[in-house]
């Protein structure tokens, strides 16, 4: 009692008015809360992100995996504490192992994470967990608790605020991807995650072999923690936590689902890892078969293909720079930096046109607004490939003109027409699910029996949650990796 007493005369009127009206229930709880963030905030949330979060990831290309997971979801969404809200789930064109929600019920599941789980009991464990964090609203605390810490979310970039490429409720939706939850949101996510999935008719004993296979992949990882397991800190030990809860909201149901033959089938072509059609590195050059471009970034600089960017950063983090497509409609490089400077996306310009391989461009320096006001200098090249595609680079050094913005621009020159036949007939590694051949006892044997794969032993046993010298039986399904053509 004494605490929340003392708690309200630290409180203003108006303020402590404004967090009385700002209670809402807990759909999971039932209790009322302090919340600054409303239902309709949610979706609003929501609605945003997912498109800000299909630029950034890009949805996996294959309505069969999409549809599969669609019905496993609806079913566990059913049964959750929100069954009548309108929720969506998408599967990720992304190598990482990972699953991540929104709020308003946008719950996501990438390619990685889908060929490493072993059963649909397992993917409605971890479909049910991220629905957990929507029922319970762990993202609208979240941002709540930074709200009044005086906190706000955005992803942090080397360029400027004009630039950034979405709204508001999109921007603070793809802070809520990176997000960390805490203990007790973690705990319950883990609870709410097997109940539902019980309810639904799927058996929670298999969730706790997907805490196995992440650590499994974190452990070969070294400091590359998984998607999962970054943004979801592992709560203490999580695997035999996850048993207890299974094993009590399991008690005297039967018939439970496990599905793992269907669900093993389902992968069958996935693509695994990353795919080099949409872009790839050899060194420092760039490679992109789909938009058929090629540029080389700077030697020695750190790279990195982010899907909606591909950035390089100078190794000391003295300069950077960005390339990616711009919303530039049908017009000149000259018109739409004319445009930027209407709109007051950039406060000046000072550069002029020229031809970049063979393409109409404009490269000169741009100046925008910082954070704190102060004027930031870019370098900029805008390169119009095609009636339908602006290509924006943008970079930031010490000082103009020094070393690194030379860097910067003559990367940017380099951008030209792809046209090595090797490097666009690209393909992707993918999986095929087989038997294990007749006779071969252990999961080594049967597996060096399946014919040419991209992955080694090790990596092939976390895939199929199993260990090199487990038994194999005949009928049982085992997944390799198909090696991709790449040059």
């Amino acid at each position: 009692m004494w605490q929340r007493t003392a708690f309200h005369r630290l409180l203003s009127p108006a303020l402590a008015l404004m967090l009385l009206l700002a209670c809402a229930k807990n759909p999971v709880t039932g209790k009322r809360e302090i919340s600054l963030v409303s239902s309709a905030q949610e979706a609003e949330i929501g609605r945003e992100g997912h498109a800000a979060v299909l630029e950034e990831f890009g949805m996996y290309d294959d309505s069969r995996v999409q549809e599969y997971v669609t019905r496993v979801g609806s079913k566990l969404a059913q049964v959750s504490h929100l069954p009548n809200l309108e929720w969506h789930f998408t599967v990720l064109d992304d190598p990482v192992v990972n699953a991540f929600a929104l709020p308003g019920g946008y719950i996501y599941i990438t390619r990685g994470i889908l060929a490493h789980l072993n059963s649909e009991a397992q993917l409605a464990g971890v479909l049910g967990h991220e629905i957990g964090h929507v029922t319970a609203r762990h993202s609208a605390q979240r941002i709540t608790q930074q709200q009044l810490a005086g906190l706000g979310l955005g992803l942090a970039s080397i360029f400027s605020e004009r630039f950034r490429r979405y709204g508001g409720a999109a921007q603070t939706a793809l802070g809520l991807v990176f997000l960390k939850y805490g203990r007790d949101d973690e705990n319950q996510a883990d609870e709410l995650g097997g109940d539902y999935a019980v309810n639904a008719g799927y058996d929670p004993n298999e969730i706790p072999a997907t805490y196995s296979m992440l650590k499994r992949v974190s452990d070969r990882a070294g400091q590359r923690l998984p998607g999962f397991l970054s943004t979801h800190p592992d709560p203490g030990d999580r695997e035999n936590r996850t048993r207890a809860l299974a094993a009590r909201a399991a008690a005297g149901r039967t018939n439970l689902e496990v599905g793992e033959a269907s669900y093993i089938q389902s992968l069958e072509d996935m693509v695994y890892g990353q795919d080099p059609r949409s872009g790839f590195f050899e060194g420092t050059n760039y490679y992109h078969p789909t938009l058929r471009f090629q540029i080389g970034f700077p030697s020695g600089w750190k790279v990195q293909d982010q899907r909606a960017a591909v950035v390089a950063v100078e190794p000391g983090q003295r300069a950077g720079m960005q390339l990616s497509l711009a919303p530039a409609g049908a017009g000149s490089p000259a018109e739409y930096v004319a445009e930027l400077r209407r709109s007051g996306k950039i406060t000046d310009a000072r550069g002029g046109g020229e031809t970049i391989g063979g393409y109409p461009a404009w490269a000169g320096r741009v100046t925008v607004s910082g954070q704190d006001g102060q004027p930031i200098i870019l370098a900029a090249v805008f390169i119009r490939k095609s009636t339908e595609q602006m290509f924006e680079i943008l970079g930031r050094s010490t000082a103009p003109g020094d070393a690194d913005e030379e860097r910067i621009l003559s990367s940017a020159r380099s951008f030209r027409e792809l046209t090595d036949p090797a490097r666009l007939a690209v393909s992707p590694e993918r999986v095929h699910v087989a038997p294990p051949p007749e006779g071969a006892g252990t999961f080594e044997a049967a597996v060096s029996r399946l014919g040419p794969q991209a992955l080694d032993l090790e990596e092939t046993a976390i895939l199929n949650n199993r260990y090199p010298g487990d038994r194999v039986e005949q009928g049982q399904l085992l997944k390799i990796v198909e090696p991709g053509k790449k040059d």
